[in-house]
């Protein structure tokens, strides 16, 4: 793999993230990130490209991203404090979602979240805040369930991801209790993470070989659940236009 570089042509230094992201977190305020605006400049600069470089090793697989900008993937630092005790400006974390979508959450795409001592790498779904959504994917699972036996069972996918996220303490009414993913039943988003060690981060070409490989692993159980989303168009307040 040749070494991601800068638009100045030196080599891409994830360190440059992870420091500034470090600081951040013991400095979240206005006046330090006033103070340190070049340095925050830099480090989403490093991050754009470290995104550009996923776009480019997803695409050797996921055609569909090929095209995508990584400033359209990425969410800003800033925090909507309105309603929270913390009210800290920032999230001291590089969050992006590679996927047609954008930040959308449907189709589901390939997420990263770095944040030291929390980076990682995420896939399938979170729609807890649609309730037609989780219905669908219930339905989804019960009438496809050979399908989604083969795809959580494979062992690439056993080996490295558990299906997390919001779930109901029981299983939904309207659902067999003894289905055999009767514990799937009871969720509200269906998402896969992959956590990275830092010390793996701050070594770029290792985590990005990591990222390409984990992110092709997810693949099958995104289009499992995208599949079911293009056949669900006319469901409400979705963005089902992406798949026009």
């Amino acid at each position: 793999m040749n070494k991601p570089k800068t638009n100045g042509g030196k080599d891409m230094d994830t360190k440059v993230i992870f420091t500034f992201l470090k600081d951040l977190e013991a400095n979240n305020s206005l006046d330090w990130m006033k103070a340190n605006k070049k340095v925050y400049e830099n480090a989403k600069a490093e991050y754009e490209i470290l995104i550009q470089e996923l776009i480019n090793g997803i695409s050797s697989f996921d055609n569909s991203v090929k095209n995508l900008i990584p400033k359209d993937l990425i969410w800003r630092l800033n925090r909507d404090t309105r309603f929270s005790n913390d009210k800290s400006p920032y999230n001291p974390s590089f969050r992006a979602h590679i996927s047609i979508a954008g930040r959308n959450p449907i189709p589901a795409g390939y997420y990263l979240n770095i944040k030291p001592g929390k980076i990682f790498l995420g896939g399938g779904l979170f729609v807890p805040q649609f309730p037609e959504a989780t219905k669908l994917v219930r339905d989804f699972i019960v009438k496809n369930e050979k399908e989604f036996e083969k795809i959580i069972g494979q062992k690439t996918f056993a080996e490295n991801f558990e299906i997390v996220g919001e779930k109901l303490k029981n299983v939904p009414k309207g659902y067999d209790k003894e289905h055999k993913f009767a514990e799937y039943l009871k969720h509200k988003s269906w998402d896969i993470e992959y956590y990275v060690q830092d010390k793996v981060f701050l070594d770029a070409d290792k985590f990005i070989k990591l990222s390409i490989e984990m992110f092709e692993y997810m693949k099958p159980f995104n289009d499992y659940l995208n599949r079911l989303y293009t056949k669900s168009c006319g469901i409400t307040k979705i963005p089902c236009d992406f798949f026009a």
